[in-house]
C-alpha cells in the first residue's frame, strides 16, 4: 500500500496517469526458479535477493535497448541504438526493523548510444528515453525520495521526485508501451521538470477520490543534484484530482491536473533581435531543443538580427490544466490485467512562457487480447501538439516554417518473451510542426512526414 500510494502521488502530479490504476510492483514468493519463469535474468543469487526483500529491501536494474529507423521524410533517412540502464533501490523501513510507514526510492538511469532526435525533423521527441537523463549520454539520479503514511488515506512525500515514473495502466509507460513523448505526458505540461527537488501529499477521501499536490523546484534536472540551488528561481505547484468511474460496469477514471509557476521565464513575444538569445537561452523539459536550428537558418537569411537591440522580455508566471482519462472498454470479470481500454487527454497552457498553448492525446491498448499470449500488450495512439501563435511568430511567417501544430501516430506491439524479457517493435508516423529545414548548401527545403521504425528490448536483471 505504501509503495501504491507514493506511485499515484508522483504521477498524478502530471495528469496523465491514475492513482486509481497506478499499481506497485508486487514482490514475487520467490525471484528464483527456471530461465523461462523467473522475474529476472539473474534470479535470486542463491537466496539472498529472498532474504533481503523480507527485510524491505529490492535491487533491481533494467536495461533498455532501442534502436530506431528513420525510412522517409524528417532531415534525413538514418538510424541510431539509444539504450538506457535503470537502477532501482527500494527500502521498505517497516520489513528492515526500523520504523513503519516509511518508503525510500532511489533511482540512477544511465543513457548509451546515439539518438535521432535532430534527424526525425519533430519538435517533440519520438522517443521519451532520449532525454533521460539528458540528450547525450551519461548518468543521472533520476529519484531519491522518501514517503512516509501517517494513516491509510493519508501520506506525505518529500525529496528529488522523478515526475514521469511509469505506472500507467493504458498508456505512459514508455518501458513497453508508446515511445513518443506526447503519448507518455500531455504536452501542455512543458514547463514541468522531469525531476526535481519537492515535496507533496496525497488525501484518499473515499475510495473513488482522490486528491494530491506538490511544489518543485521549477528549474530542476535529472543532472542536477545541488539542493542548495534548489527553488532559487520560485516555485512549480502541481494539483491533481482523479475520481473513479464504472460505466456499464467497467472500471475507468477521470482526471484533472493544474500547473502554476511564479519562476521568470522568457515570454514567447520577443523583437526580431532577441528571437536568438531567446532560443539559445530558454529550455523546455519535454520538447527537443529547436533553438539550435531556428539560429541556423536567423543566421543564414537574416544574421543581423542576431544582434539585439531591446532588452529581453519576461513572463512572471505561467499556467497550464489537463484533463485526462482512461476507461476500460472491455473486461473479462475473472482476469484483473487482461481488457481492452482506451485513454484521452486534453491539455492547455497560457501560451506566453509556453510554447505549446495546446495538446492532445487518444488511443486503444488492449492487454492479453492475443491467444495464447496473455502477458503482450499493443496499443495504437494519436497525439496533436498546437504550438501558441507567439511562438517565434517572425521566423514563421518570414520563412514560412509553419510550427503551428505537430501530429504523432504511433503503433507497438510488446512480445512478452519471458518475465525479463520483452521485445517491442514499434511504426511512427510524425507531421512535424516545422515544415522546413536547411540543406546541405545552405537552403531552404521542405520537410516531408517522418516515418520511423523501432523495435526496444527490454531486459530486467
Amino acid at each position: 500500500m505504501k509503495t501504491t500510494i507514493r506511485l499515484a502521488v508522483l504521477l498524478t502530479a502530471l495528469g496523465s496517469l491514475s492513482p486509481a490504476l497506478a499499481m506497485s510492483e508486487a514482490i514475487p514468493a520467490t525471484w528464483g526458479g527456471d530461465l523461462a519463469s523467473r522475474p529476472r535474468l539473474t534470479g535470486d543469487w542463491g537466496g539472498l535477493r529472498d532474504d533481503m526483500a523480507k527485510k524491505g529491501v529490492t535491487l533491481d536494474m533494467d536495461v533498455y535497448w532501442m534502436p530506431q529507423w528513420i525510412t522517409s521524410g524528417g532531415r534525413k533517412t538514418d538510424n541510431s541504438d539509444w539504450g538506457n540502464a535503470v537502477v532501482t533501490l527500494n527500502v521498505d523501513t517497516q520489513k528492515a526493523g526500523l520504523w513503519s510507514g516509511g518508503h525510500f526510492k532511489v533511482q540512477t538511469v544511465t543513457s548509451f548510444g546515439d539518438q535521432l532526435l535532430r534527424q526525425s525533423g519533430a519538435m517533440v521527441p519520438a522517443n521519451i528515453s532520449w532525454m533521460l537523463p539528458t540528450v547525450t549520454t551519461d548518468t543521472g539520479l533520476q529519484e531519491f525520495t522518501y514517503t512516509h503514511m501517517f494513516k491509510p488515506n493519508f501520506a506525505m512525500f518529500v525529496g528529488k521526485i522523478n515526475s514521469i515514473a511509469p505506472t500507467g495502466q493504458f498508456h505512459g509507460d514508455y518501458r513497453t508501451g508508446f515511445q513518443n513523448t506526447s503519448l507518455n505526458l500531455p504536452l501542455a505540461m512543458a514547463m514541468v521538470p522531469l525531476s526535481a527537488y519537492g515535496a507533496g501529499a496525497l488525501y484518499v477521501p473515499s475510495h473513488d477520490v482522490t486528491l494530491a499536490a506538490m511544489v518543485l523546484d521549477p528549474s530542476g534536472t535529472i543532472m542536477d543534484d545541488d539542493i542548495d540551488n534548489a527553488f532559487d528561481d520560485g516555485v512549480m505547484v502541481l494539483a491533481n484530482a482523479d475520481l473513479k468511474v464504472k460505466p456499464f460496469g467497467l472500471p475507468g477514471h477521470q482526471n484533472l491536473t493544474l500547473a502554476w509557476s511564479n519562476k521568470e521565464h522568457l515570454s514567447l513575444d520577443q523583437d526580431p533581435s532577441n528571437i536568438a538569445r531567446h532560443l539559445l537561452t530558454q529550455r523546455f523539459p519535454l520538447l527537443a531543443n529547436p533553438g539550435p536550428h531556428l539560429v541556423e537558418i536567423l543566421t543564414r537569411f537574416a544574421p543581423g538580427l542576431l544582434i539585439p537591440v531591446q532588452p529581453l522580455n519576461k513572463e512572471n508566471e505561467t499556467w497550464a490544466a489537463v484533463y485526462s482519462f482512461e476507461q476500460y472498454l472491455w473486461k473479462p470479470e475473472a482476469d484483473s490485467r487482461r481488457g481492452l481500454g482506451g485513454f484521452f487527454s486534453a491539455g492547455a497552457s497560457d501560451g506566453k512562457a509556453n510554447p505549446i498553448k495546446y495538446s492532445y492525446s487518444l488511443g486503444v491498448t488492449g492487454k492479453g487480447m492475443v491467444s495464447g499470449r496473455p502477458h503482450d500488450d499493443f496499443g495504437i495512439g494519436w497525439s496533436r501538439t498546437e504550438f501558441s501563435d507567439k511562438f517565434v511568430p517572425f521566423l514563421r511567417n518570414t520563412f514560412d516554417l509553419g510550427l503551428d501544430k505537430e501530429d504523432a501516430l504511433e503503433l507497438y506491439y510488446n512480445f512478452a518473451v519471458t518475465p525479463w524479457l520483452a521485445v517491442t517493435p514499434s511504426y511512427q508516423l510524425i507531421s512535424p510542426a516545422m515544415n522546413k529545414t536547411l540543406d546541405a548548401a545552405g537552403n531552404l527545403r521542405n520537410l516531408h512526414n517522418t516515418q520511423m521504425f523501432g523495435v526496444r528490448v527490454g531486459l530486467r536483471f
